[in-house]
């Protein structure tokens, strides 16, 4: 072990005191439920694009083809991605300095400017080119804004919850983020079923970014009076530690950064193939309608979203690392089989079914990855170390993948899309192999 190794494991077990041990069995899920509760709305803001894709694509990116105008729509959303690792970078470091909570407030203040943009963009017959060139910019605010959200709020869920069950409260970081989105697709569904489809083409698909821009600004309020984590505030009391930035983070903690890079790729692929993608899936080429297609996707989402905790639960039983490598495993020997019978389905049942089973296999990813990274690094560099090497990643294939799945379609090779999620889905597998498993291995002091 190095001695900044071994520094960081002094600092680890007496400065980073647990907060399990300041919080009562009943202020801990409520700090944790406020925290959770802000995540939700930021995932709202940044689904509301995908959800509403079908809707407002027109608008801004005119063509007679509709895969040409998702594909237009998927770009801006691909290019909101590429803001991530920059947002990750900022924020991360933010959090890691100034604290976790003020970290949290400052991300949605950036998702409430990024929809309310959107909410009042012109389209593209009233103002030409500068119409997509608005919507892009929105769309790179809510990139920097996720960019991070996602390890703010990873890292203070992770700190906030107790050693035995850790990765049951770190899933409510992929439950409130799939709450976020089913929210979006519940909007959507209400707005079909109170609006004509010619309103909602119109200007219906506005609502749903100004509705998300509100919610923003309540959540604003509640997460500064939220606890700040007593992991930041010891970690902060220590001057022997380099401060957060991306040099000490690859200088001191290269595996671990690279660690992070490697698990998520797939997971974060299959995820998005499954879920963001699903739904234009179903109506590009399953066939079926826009409504019935919506309808699938909220049902395999609401009872994905139920498994979280549970996988999370089991995780705190048998550890992290054989989740991540079922996930592996089963994504590698049936993702292929899945989207191939998915091409043909025309009964909706059938469909649920085969969505779920693939949201089932991605579980063994999504319920604990968030507590699996924060588990890797030291609390003075936590937040980055979570959010940084996961927004490259993310950039790279989470926020890519349905602009890849179209231009497999678009070029006559659709099933392309389902092999490069299956070589994915290997890579990170080889990592879930080698990899120690970090329940056992935590940087995150014990109780």
């Amino acid at each position: 072990m190095s001695p900044l190794q071994t520094a960081d494991t002094a600092i680890d077990t007496s400065a980073e005191t647990s907060i399990q041990d300041q919080l009562s069995s009943k202020a801990r899920p409520k700090a944790i439920l406020g925290g959770a509760t802000g995540n939700l709305v930021e995932w709202y803001d940044w689904y509301a694009y995908a959800a509403f894709t079908l809707y407002f694509a027109p608008h801004f990116f005119p063509s007679a083809d509709p895969t040409a105008q998702l594909l237009g729509a998927a770009a801006v959303f691909a290019v909101g991605f590429f803001m991530r690792p920059l947002g990750a970078w900022m924020m991360g470091i933010y959090a890691d300095r100034r604290g976790r909570k003020s970290g949290l407030a400052l991300s949605v203040t950036l998702m409430c400017a990024g929809s309310l943009l959107i909410a009042v963009a012109p389209t593209y017959e009233s103002v030409g080119l500068f119409a997509p060139a608005v919507l892009l910019v929105a769309r790179l605010l809510q990139g920097l804004s996720v960019g991070g959200e996602y390890g703010a709020s990873a890292t203070y869920l992770s700190e906030m919850a107790g050693k035995k069950r850790r990765g049951f409260f770190s899933s409510f970081q992929y439950v409130t983020l799939i709450g976020g989105q089913l929210v979006a697709i519940g909007v959507l569904l209400l707005l079909q079923a109170v609006m004509s489809e010619s309103d909602l083409e119109a200007w219906g698909w506005r609502i749903p970014f100004a509705i998300g821009a509100v919610l923003a600004v309540v959540v604003f309020w509640i997460r500064r009076g939220l606890a700040e984590t007593e992991s930041f505030k010891n970690a902060q009391q220590n001057s022997d530690v380099p401060r957060s930035g991306a040099l000490a983070l690859f200088r001191h903690h290269p595996r671990e950064a690279m660690t992070v890079m490697l698990l998520t790729a797939g997971g974060t692929l299959a995820f998005y193939a499954y879920s963001i993608y699903m739904q234009k899936f179903l109506v590009n080429t399953s066939g079926f309608s826009r409504e019935t297609a919506s309808q699938i996707n909220g049902a395999t989402l609401f009872i994905f979203m139920l498994l979280q905790p549970l996988a999370g639960a089991l995780s705190d039983r048998i550890g992290r690392k054989p989740l991540l490598i079922g996930f592996g495993l089963a994504g590698m020997l049936c993702t292929y089989p899945l989207f191939s019978k998915l091409e043909t389905t025309r009964d909706p049942l059938t469909a649920f079914l085969l969505v779920m089973g693939g949201l089932v296999i991605v579980t063994g990813y999504t319920s604990i990855n968030a507590v699996v990274k924060a588990e890797l690094f030291p609390a003075h560099i936590r937040a980055l170390g979570v959010a940084l090497p996961y927004a490259l990643a993310n950039t790279v294939f989470g926020g890519t993948a349905e602009y890849v799945a179209l231009r497999f379609k678009d070029a006559g090779w659709e099933r392309g899309f389902y092999w490069y999620v299956t070589a994915m889905i290997a890579v990170s597998l080889i990592v879930y192999i080698r990899m120690k498993d970090t329940r056992d291995s935590s940087a995150i002091v014990e109780d």
